[in-house]
């Protein structure tokens, strides 16, 4: 294995590296300098590299610049105009030194370039510093948008998520989940259990989340106090009714005793929520408004229950 001298430890994130280079030889080399950092996934092409760009959204991707089928040069063009992968840190790699194409790839959004043949040391050393710059972004980006108690994120990540999702959702011409979900009688629970007991009831929602939402866009937010909103991309009506259903049930299959609740004897869920068509143009707040009206239409039904409509 190549020795990396200039490697840095970045275990506090699960860094993910997309490889792009239809010559095998390449690929091998910078696995070998990459593999004790990051999560490696490689395409061999332009439309490899865009599918596998938006299904895994890397950290970084390494993008050569001359392919058989696209560009380089196409390739960022599509990931830096899709939402999802916009953010993406990109470094072509070309065998090819011209101040014209640097500039041109500058001016698409590269980072860097990396030349061919390779020389280990270089590469090494200037991949490990994006790696480094790569992981500090991501820290102060969840101080940012992290909520102090659950560890799932906030409110001002949800804006952020669901103006780029809606924006994916338009051009994509798909459909959109977005729902909210508030926990039946909590201030019932906090004003005989304790806040103490509230707080730990919340962990234990949040982490529920994680079990249940496993895609990788898949996204789930505090949206303040016991309330809170998940947005599933690319999701038809029964997937949704699927999904949101079994938030529910997980959350009784927890048992945690409610004894003050008028739906149940444990803690349970209320859940509006609205399947946005791509078609269509809606903002955040249009969206938003029309999942906590269906929110409130699940709990004047008895709550414990989800309430679906499409928009």
């Amino acid at each position: 294995m190549i020795k990396n001298n200039h490697r840095m430890e970045l275990e506090n994130f699960n860094l993910k590296v997309l490889i792009v280079d239809d010559e095998k030889a390449n690929r091998k080399i910078l696995k070998e300098l990459l593999q004790e950092q990051a999560k490696i996934i490689f395409a061999k092409n332009g439309e490899q590299a865009i599918e596998f760009a938006k299904k895994h959204v890397p950290d970084l991707i390494l993008l050569d610049v001359v392919m058989p089928d696209k560009s380089g040069f196409e390739v960022i063009e599509v990931i830096k105009n899709d939402p999802v992968t916009m953010a993406t840190s990109v470094i072509f790699i070309t065998g090819l030194a011209n101040c014209n194409d640097e500039e041109k790839g500058f001016a698409l959004g590269g980072c860097d370039y990396i030349y061919k043949p390779f020389n280990t040391n270089i590469v090494s050393a200037r991949i490990s510093t994006h790696l480094e710059l790569i992981q500090q972004r991501k820290m102060l980006d969840s101080i940012a948008h992290v909520d102090a108690l659950t560890g799932i994120s906030n409110r001002r990540k949800l804006d952020k998520v669901l103006t780029d999702e809606l924006a994916a959702n338009k051009r994509d011409k798909k459909q959109l989940l977005v729902a909210m979900l508030d926990v039946d009688y909590f201030k019932q629970f906090n004003d005989h259990y304790g806040h103490g007991a509230g707080d730990i009831a919340l962990k234990k929602i949040a982490a529920l989340f994680r079990e249940v939402l496993n895609r990788p866009r898949d996204f789930v937010a505090r949206y303040g106090g016991e309330e809170f909103t998940v947005i599933l991309p690319d999701c038809n009506e029964q997937g949704a009714n699927l999904v949101l259903n079994n938030i529910v049930k997980a959350l009784a299959a927890k048992e945690i005793a409610h004894e003050y609740s008028d739906a149940a004897k444990c803690l349970t869920m209320s859940v509006g929520a609205v399947l946005v068509n791509g078609e269509q143009s809606y903002n955040i707040q249009q969206v938003l408004e029309t999942a906590d009206r269906l929110l409130y239409q699940a709990k004047n039904n008895g709550r414990n229950q989800v309430v679906l409509e499409c928009l």
